[in-house]
């Protein structure tokens, strides 16, 4: 996805046991077409809009870091500041799954959960 102004959804991820199979499911039920991204030891999925190619999503192997993801749908929101977005969600009643790490260089990514419970994941994209 090409989104990247602050709060849009900059990714969506699919972390699952299955990977193999649910990126297949997805190419049948909505149409994407996936692309192999290679983890070291094992290959996760992108998938590939079918009319223009561009990446929407991907679809994970859970393992790795990734081994205590729930299987839902994650979406990926832009913000402004890593730092001040994790010490706000636990300052209102949220709180972090992980720790902020480092993705592709000087972009970072901190996965939460509201308070209300829904999981999604905070993005600092470096420009």
């Amino acid at each position: 996805m090409a989104n990247d102004k602050l709060g849009d959804v900059a990714w969506l991820d699919l972390t699952v046991n299955n990977a193999e199979q649910v990126k297949d499911f997805y190419q049948d039920v909505v149409g994407w077409q996936s692309e192999g991204c290679n983890m070291g030891d094992y290959e996760d999925f992108v998938m590939n809009s079918p009319v223009d190619g561009e990446a929407k999503a991907g679809v994970c192997h859970s393992t790795g870091v990734n081994a205590d993801l729930p299987p839902v749908w994650m979406p990926y929101f832009i913000v402004a500041n890593i730092n001040e977005s994790a010490t706000a969600v636990q300052a209102k009643g949220g709180s972090l799954l992980t720790e902020i790490k480092s993705m592709g260089g000087d972009d970072k990514y901190v996965i939460i959960k509201d308070p209300a419970g829904a999981i999604c994941a905070l993005y600092f994209k470096k420009s």
